[in-house]
């Protein structure tokens, strides 16, 4: 998958998971916001809209699209 697929489909309500790092990640979505998460210990970013997730949400101070070469979806 490449990274503007992934942003479109999560802009279309999909979410995914994914490893970085041997940790696992959720992007995700409710009522309540748009959702990055870290599955071992539930730390968890929240944005309101699809496109903030991905500008502002960070992995050791990187967004998604700087470590894209790194994540396993």
């Amino acid at each position: 998958m490449e990274y503007n697929e992934l942003v479109e489909r999560f802009e279309m309500r999909e979410e995914f998971q994914f490893s970085y790092k041997n940790d696992s990640y959720w992007i995700s979505q409710n009522e309540e916001g748009y959702f990055l998460t870290r599955e071992r210990d539930s730390f968890s970013q929240s944005f309101e809209s699809a496109r903030e997730l991905f500008i502002l949400g960070k992995i050791d101070d990187k967004t998604i699209l700087e470590l894209w070469d790194n994540i396993d979806i």
